[in-house]
C-alpha cells in the first residue's frame, strides 16, 4: 500500500505477464483496487499484550483508482542491456581512441596464425592487448576506405558480453592492416573447452557461459543494421578474468576479407552456406550457432572433429 502511495504501478506486469493485482492475496488485491475496505485494528494474542506498544489505527491506505491509475496491464518490456551494464575498457582513455600510430605498439608474442591473419600479443599504453595483422592481398584505395568505414562499427563498448574492437591501424605505416583488442588471459571459449586450461569448467559455469553468450548476441539482434559478416562460434567468444563470456568483435570479417570463403563452418546455419548473405535471416542462423555452441559446453567435443572443413560445409550444406 505505501509503495502505491509513493506512485509504484500496480498494472506492470513482469516477464510472465503477471501483475502485482495478481500475484497479491485476495484481501489486499481488492484494497488496492480501491474496492475493499479497511477493518478494525487486529488484535493481539492476550500473551503479547504486554510486550506490545499501543496500537493505533492506520490511515486510510492510498487506492491506485484514486490516484488515477489504470489498471490496465502493462506489458514486460526486457531493458537489461540498457543504462548500468555499460562497460569500459580498463584504461578509461581507450575507448576515445580509434585510430592508433603503429609505433606506439610493442609485440612481444605471436599466439597464432591461420588463413586470415596473425595474432599477436602486445603492449599499448602500459596495457596488454591482442594485435590482429590481416592477411590481404593487394592493399588497394577502395580496401583502406572500406576498412576505416568498418572498423568503428565494431567498436561496441556498451555491453559486458561483447569485447569490443580498440582501435586499428591502417597500411602503411604498418606492414598489414591491424585491429586491436584487450587481451583476454584465459584465451578463447574453444581454449578453455578443448585445449586444456588450467581449470575445470563444471555444469554450473557451464550454463553461465550459455547465458554471457546469450546475452550478448540478445545485445547484437537489437542492432539497426546488424554486424554484418559475424558468425558465432566457440573461437570468437573470449573468457574474461572474472571468467565471463564475452563476443570477440575482432573476429568480424572485413568486406574486403575472403569473400565467399567460411572458415569454421561446423558452427554455420546450412542458409549461411546456401543462400546469398542479403537472403539470410541472420538471427535464425545465430540461433542454429548458439545451439551447436551448448552442444559443445555439454559435450566438450569439437563438432565435426572427424571431418575436414570441406567435409563439414558439404554436410550442413545438405541439411546438417
Amino acid at each position: 500500500q505505501d509503495l502505491v502511495g509513493s506512485g509504484a504501478l500496480v498494472g506492470i506486469a513482469n516477464k510472465y505477464g503477471e501483475t502485482p493485482l495478481d500475484k497479491a492475496k485476495p484481501p489486499l488485491r481488492e484494497l488496492l483496487k480501491g474496492r475493499g475496505r479497511e477493518g478494525p485494528t487486529p488484535t493481539l494474542p492476550r500473551r503479547l499484550r504486554r510486550a506490545a506498544p499501543a496500537a493505533t489505527s492506520p490511515p486510510s491506505p492510498e487506492r491506485a483508482e484514486k490516484l488515477g491509475q489504470s489498471l490496465t496491464k502493462i506489458p514486460y518490456k526486457d531493458t537489461f542491456w540498457k543504462g548500468t551494464t555499460r562497460t569500459r575498457p580498463r584504461n578509461g582513455t581507450l575507448n576515445k581512441l580509434a585510430g592508433i600510430d603503429f609505433k606506439q605498439l610493442s609485440l612481444s608474442q605471436k599466439l597464432n596464425e591461420n588463413q586470415s591473419g596473425e595474432l599477436w600479443k602486445g603492449r599499448w599504453q602500459g596495457n596488454d592487448i591482442v594485435i590482429k595483422m590481416l592477411k590481404i592481398r593487394d592493399w588497394t584505395t577502395r580496401k583502406s576506405r572500406d576498412f576505416n568505414e568498418e572498423y568503428p562499427k565494431l567498436r561496441i563498448f556498451s555491453h559486458p558480453n561483447v569485447l569490443p574492437v580498440l582501435g586499428a591501424c591502417q597500411a602503411p605505416p604498418a606492414p598489414h592492416p591491424i585491429v586491436i583488442s584487450h587481451w583476454m588471459p584465459h584465451g578463447s571459449l574453444y581454449n578453455v573447452l578443448h585445449e586444456g586450461t588450467n581449470f575445470v569448467v563444471d555444469q554450473i559455469q557451464a550454463v553461465k557461459f550459455a547465458f554471457d553468450i546469450a546475452r550478448g548476441m540478445a545485445f547484437l539482434h537489437t542492432l539497426e543494421p546488424l554486424i554484418p559478416r559475424h558468425h558465432l562460434n566457440s573461437r570468437g567468444v573470449m573468457i574474461d578474468e572474472d571468467m565471463t563470456a564475452r563476443i570477440s568483435m575482432a573476429d568480424v570479417k572485413f568486406s574486403f576479407q575472403c569473400p565467399g570463403r567460411m572458415y569454421a563452418p561446423a558452427w554455420v546455419a546450412p542458409e549461411a552456406l546456401q543462400k546469398k548473405p542479403e537472403e539470410i535471416n541472420r538471427r535464425s542462423a545465430d540461433m542454429w550457432s548458439f545451439a551447436v555452441l551448448l552442444w559443445e559446453l555439454v559435450t566438450r567435443e569439437v563438432p565435426f572433429a572427424d571431418l575436414s572443413n570441406m567435409e563439414i560445409g558439404m554436410k550442413v550444406r545438405a541439411g546438417g
